[in-house]
């Protein structure tokens, strides 16, 4: 039996999970943008009605699809997972609600992870240690909880994520660091660092330079 506190403790949780995704879409307009926009709305108007039919899963599935098609990032997604996990919630209910946006949030990241073109190891370490610390407490919940289809299948999607970012970085150049005896044009550095002044821009967008011909005179550079 489900007591209609627990199904507006539940719908609350859904409601903010659709409410941070439809913060996400900026100026997105078009075809993708509306459907994300009927979508959330639909779900923060009728969430306690998807639950008590036992919908509310394929709703939110929908909702965070779509989100991830109008361009909400790998970071705004992290952003709703860790908002929802900060959702203080009792009844069972909410509990597997709460779950699913988690996991949601997780799949979403998973794939925005593999749309990436990473130029250096370094940023796909940045992206793993990013989602092992995403992984991790979601592991530990299930565990927790002895739910364990969820964390099966967490733990699955979290080895299948760190091996696509280990063959991915396999082939990447590392990022090293450089110093030179006093600031200098970009223009320079390039061709002291690689034999060409053609990528000058590169070091320039790397280390945010705010002036190419004054250039900091340490900073970070590809391998080759």
């Amino acid at each position: 039996m489900i007591f209609t506190s627990d199904v507006s403790e539940a719908a609350k949780v859904a409601e903010l999970a659709a409410k941070m995704l439809l913060a996400t879409l900026s100026t997105q307009e078009g075809r993708a943008g509306s459907d994300l926009r009927r979508a959330c709305e639909d779900l923060k108007s009728f969430a306690e009605l998807y639950i008590v039919r036992n919908v509310i899963g394929e709703k939110l599935s929908e909702c965070f699809d779509l989100a991830r098609v109008t361009g909400t990032t790998l970071d705004e997604f992290d952003r709703v997972r860790e908002t929802i996990i900060a959702e203080a919630v009792t009844s069972l209910v909410a509990v597997l609600v709460k779950q699913s946006c988690i996991s949601f949030s997780l799949q979403q990241m998973s794939l925005c992870v593999i749309a990436i073109k990473f130029k250096s190891r370094a940023d796909v370490d940045n992206v793993r240690q990013m989602m092992n610390d995403a992984f991790n407490p979601a592991e530990e919940v299930a565990a927790d909880e002895m739910a364990l289809d969820v964390y099966k299948s967490t733990v699955a999607l979290h080895a299948a994520v760190t091996f696509h970012l280990y063959e991915t970085a396999k082939p990447l150049p590392q990022m090293l660091q450089y110093r030179f005896g006093a600031p200098r044009p970009t223009l320079w550095q390039s061709y002291r660092l690689y034999s060409t002044a053609a990528r000058a821009d590169e070091i320039r967008e790397e280390n945010k330079v705010i002036h190419p011909a004054f250039a900091p005179r340490e900073g970070r550079a590809l391998a080759y």
